[in-house]
């Protein structure tokens, strides 16, 4: 926990704990109800100082902060590796984008600009006028374990470009970074009064600061279930949500096999499968099905998985004990719907073992909810619409793949795939920082980017001139 720029100690205590073998790494103050009423009023002051200061100076914070990141690299990665269970490769991965999203978030602190509007538009008018961009206030940034910094750095830096006060909650099992993160920010100029930290449940700390009148923005990355407990309780505020996906790949049989199988053996098991983008169904025409499967199972069979710490080691544990049940829990239902283990489907350890799963029913988990772990399932389909209502036939819609040299079916699935990114010749895993992210359905409401996250973090303020 973090307030005015200091860790606080408390007697209660969230300990901090590796995935991989359960050793606790370090342990933070846990927030109590008083501090809550301490951080928010401490926001408001914040957001006082931040509000007036002149964008340039945001700028100069988040662009500082960039660069002691950088300078850090391997402090920031080994804490990463070793509170979410992510690799040190990984690790290193996930820093250098943080870097790379606190210089957008610079950016976008000098790009936010409003516009002219027209008052002649049906007929003669002395007025003449124009919106400007203002901060909304305190903005509750919620994040998850698996990108315990970067994602943090997407709420973060947009809203303080913006001029807002923040109030990071991160997740439980993963606050380390976090705290790291806010020591950067006032080390590179921040305000002390301009982000506070604080540590435990989300049904204690992050429901206290969703209800809090004074909050004016939350955003979420996380679970449907959350996300639509928090907008059920939040009140007249700005939400983005950033939810669960089973993001689906769809290859036709004139795409590359080998190609698509080594996309899906990155997209598929990165970080054990732990990512909202993770390709957990691919739906391949049936002329070259059982081709695909050789080819991936080859992939999967290469895959080393162990200690996050090793730099061979290509994928870690899952972040904690009911992670693993839960995706048991997968390989069972699936082997009832008919499915086939054809690797993996067991945990080895903490390690949930890579796993491939073949031609399971539609109305299986593994198809229809979000499984978080290293599974993905391979299903047929014999033309262009059958997959095309597949990929559809979810609660989900975040992103997705499609594989193919034939442009009318890469069209066709552009227009109708209900997804908020649709990726031709890519994996639906990738993703850059200055994009628009985002998704449909119970994948979310509204997107990140920076450039695009600022605009949800403020509010267009209207000037009217009248010729008098």
């Amino acid at each position: 926990m973090l307030i005015k720029g200091k860790r606080v100690i408390r007697d209660e205590k969230v300990e901090v704990i590796n995935p991989y073998n359960d050793q606790v790494i370090d342990a933070l103050g846990m927030s109590e109800s008083k501090d809550i009423s301490d951080a928010i009023g401490i926001a408001e002051q914040g957001f006082k100082i931040l509000k007036e200061m002149p964008a340039g100076k945001r700028a100069q914070i988040l662009e500082q902060t960039s660069w002691i990141i950088r300078q850090r690299r391997e402090d920031f990665s080994r804490a990463i590796a070793l509170e979410s269970g992510k690799t040190i490769n990984e690790a290193r991965g996930e820093v250098d984008r943080a870097v790379n999203t606190m210089k957008l978030s610079a950016l976008a602190a000098m790009k936010l600009t409003g516009e002219t509007v027209r008052f002649d538009l049906t007929g003669e008018s002395n007025k003449m006028g124009f919106y400007l961009r203002v901060p909304l206030g305190i903005v509750c940034a919620i994040t998850p374990f698996n990108f315990p910094l970067n994602l943090s750095c997407h709420k973060i830096g947009p809203a303080i470009a913006a001029g807002n006060a923040i109030i990071h909650k991160p997740a439980t099992k993963t606050p380390v970074s976090g705290v790291m993160l806010a020591e950067a920010l006032i080390e590179a100029g921040l305000p002390v009064e301009g982000i506070a930290v604080l540590v435990g449940p989300g049904s204690a700390i992050g429901m206290a600061l969703v209800k809090h009148p004074t909050v004016k923005k939350i955003s979420f990355t996380g679970s449907l279930d959350v996300g639509e407990t928090i907008t059920a309780n939040c009140g007249m505020k700005r939400v983005t949500m950033e939810l669960g996906s089973n993001s689906a790949v769809v290859a036709f049989k004139d795409a590359p096999i080998e190609i698509v199988a080594k996309k899906v053996r990155r997209g598929g098991y990165t970080l054990a499968g732990q990512v909202c983008i993770s390709i957990q169904r691919v739906y391949v025409e049936h002329e070259v099905a059982n081709d695909f499967l050789a080819a991936l199972l080859a992939e999967v069979k290469q895959i080393k998985y162990g200690d996050q710490l090793l730099e061979e080691t290509e994928m870690g544990p899952m972040i904690d004990h009911d992670s693993l049940k839960k995706a048991q829990l997968f390989c069972e239902d699936a082997i009832k719907h008919g499915g086939k283990i054809i690797t993996g489907g067991r945990r080895e350890g903490n390690v949930f073992i890579p796993t491939i799963i073949a031609d399971v029913s539609e109305n299986s988990l593994v198809i229809q909810e979000e499984a978080f772990a290293p599974i993905v399932a391979v299903n047929k389909f014999r033309t262009t619409d059958e997959a095309i209502q597949k990929v559809n036939n979810t609660k989900y819609g975040l992103q997705a793949g499609v594989f193919t040299s034939d442009i009318t079916k890469a069209l066709a699935c552009a227009r109708e795939i209900d997804a908020g990114g649709l990726l031709i010749n890519e994996m639906p895993t990738f993703r850059v920082d200055n994009m628009p992210y985002g998704g449909t359905k119970g994948s979310g409401l509204g997107r990140e980017g920076p450039d695009f996250a600022i605009k949800e973090m403020t509010e267009e303020k209207l000037i009217i001139f009248d010729q008098i």
